[in-house]
């Protein structure tokens, strides 16, 4: 069995109880001992966000697009005035951007040139074993490589990739390891969404820093990380004409939860999820991410005055004695003046395929250790054990999982590799409309939620994951193997054993 560094439990304590929708989970202390840099020293809204740059592929043959990359370390200024050691994908934090084509491959070579081992996994793709990067599929460090294969046999969504190496991935993800991913096929193209300049992706992330501007990385290390990031720095501007916007939003932080508001209340719409564009948008003044989770907006700014300023506000996972100046703030938009606009929201964005029926129905348990007494997590009773296959799956199955949070203060969200589902029920509640409503493969629950998921596994055989996203969790052991085979016994006894509970 893989066992949890030693370090994981040296210093565990809880450091607080759960506000919102926030996690204050069992923290380890971490060894620097520099002074803690003070957050509201940071100017905010002073310097511009960017907007990440897209890849380009070394070449291009038939159907096929290659790219290299190479995992290597850099210095950014996320913090003004100062740069910060960060670990990235040919040396941009935050990016680069893929953009991809359903039905066209991409093909990725990744150089490790970091001192640690890692494994690249493309969240939310459904790809061949081989190139999921399974937390034990590792690039060896100081210039091993892998050859990723990404088929894209799926319809468009808003992807990301990053580290999955197991023990590695909370550290690694944090000091920067990320990138995007953006699918596209016929039916989204065929759409007059806000395009161009006018379609812009937003990492979102939490930091915590020392005062010569270097991050500080603790396990479960919530509650300090108290600086905001938007595509790579700290409390940043972004300057929008009087016309629609298309916002693809990404929570690529390792706990936090975020309730994304805009200043003065007013609504916009929410077009997407994880696995794309919702069938229908939807009228909303607030959109909720947890760690791993997408959403896809648009905000009309015809309605504001050039010289308007508007603030994205977070109002989730906010705790007692939280500085609501520092994470009730994401960053700032500032309205320019008008601008010709032709796009549109449809009434209809896309159909989704239909759900079919389940033949095999399974629980599983989420569940931690909330005293501080050890640094242990579970799904099912059971930490994670690369060498056992926790779930076996008949290749083509559609099945219907229901999962349940059993801790009282802590929250968790359920991930699933390989395939997209569909939210069918939340605590007995059945999802037909909003966010939830079209494909996804993160899922948030609350302390004491249950939600059911419904999932058709094809496409590849072989072994993935399924693991809490809040990668904290996952390093503590609460990740699951499934196997997908045609071979599988999916008889009716294990389908009465894992029953989940009648609709």
């Amino acid at each position: 069995m893989i066992h949890r560094r030693t370090v994981l439990r040296t210093g565990a304590a809880l450091t607080g109880a759960l506000g919102g929708a926030g996690l204050l989970g069992p923290a380890v202390a971490g060894s620097a001992q520099a002074t803690e840099l003070d957050p509201t020293t940071v100017p905010q809204f002073q310097r511009a966000m960017p907007v990440p740059g897209v890849l380009r592929p070394v070449c291009r043959s038939g159907m096929t697009s290659y790219y290299d990359m190479s995992i290597e370390e850099a210095d950014a200024e996320i913090l003004p005035g100062r740069l910060t050691r960060v670990r990235t994908f040919n040396g941009n934090f935050t990016g680069p951007v893929i953009h991809a084509v359903s039905g066209r491959r991409v093909v990725v070579r990744q150089t490790n040139r970091l001192s640690v081992p890692t494994s690249i996994h493309l969240h939310g793709g459904h790809v061949p074993q081989s190139s999921d990067g399974s937390p034990m599929d590792l690039i060896a460090p100081g210039g091993g490589s892998k050859t990723y294969t990404y088929p894209n046999k799926q319809p468009h969504a808003n992807l990301w990739f990053h580290d999955h190496a197991h023990h590695q991935e909370s550290e690694t993800v944090y000091r920067g390891l990320t990138g995007l991913y953006l699918l596209t096929d016929d039916v989204e193209r065929n759409l007059d969404l806000p395009s161009g300049k006018y379609d812009v992706p937003i990492a979102l992330r939490d930091a915590r820093f020392d005062d010569s501007g270097q991050l500080v990385y603790s396990m479960g290390d919530f509650k300090n990380r108290q600086v905001l990031l938007a595509n790579g720095r700290a409390w940043p501007y972004f300057e929008v004409a009087a016309r629609k916007y298309r916002f693809r939003l990404f929570n690529t932080s390792n706990l936090r939860f975020y309730l994304l508001q805009l200043s003065d209340g007013s609504a916009f719409q929410q077009i997407g999820s994880d696995g794309g564009l919702l069938e229908r948008p939807f009228d909303t003044a607030s959109v909720f991410l947890a760690p791993g989770e997408r959403a896809d907006i648009v905000v009309d700014f015809s309605r504001y005055a050039a010289g308007a300023t508007l603030i994205l506000g977070n109002a989730g996972g906010l705790l007692p004695g939280d500085p609501a100046d520092q994470v009730g703030r994401v960053l700032q938009f500032r309205v320019t003046g008008p601008a010709e606009d032709t796009s549109s929201v449809p009434s209809t964005l896309r159909t989704l395929p239909a759900l079919g029926s389940a033949t095999v129905n399974r629980d599983f348990v989420l569940s931690m250790d909330e005293t501080g007494a050890t640094m242990d997590a579970f799904i099912n009773g059971k930490a994670y054990d690369m060498n056992r296959i926790d779930t076996e799956i008949e290749y083509g199955a559609t099945e219907i999982w229901t999962v349940r949070n059993a801790n009282v203060y802590t929250p968790h969200n359920f991930h699933i590799h390989l395939v997209q589902f569909r939210v069918l029920e939340r605590d007995g509640k059945p999802v037909t409309s909003g966010p939830e409503s079209g494909l996804k493969d993160t899922v948030t629950l609350r302390p004491g939620e249950t939600v059911r998921l419904q999932a058709t596994f094809t496409g590849y055989e072989g072994t993935y994951v399924y693991h809490c996203h809040m990668l904290d969790h996952a390093v503590m052991g609460m990740m699951g193997n499934f196997r997908v085979s045609r071979t599988a016994t999916t008889a009716r006894s294990e389908s009465r054993r894992h029953r989940s509970h009648p609709r």
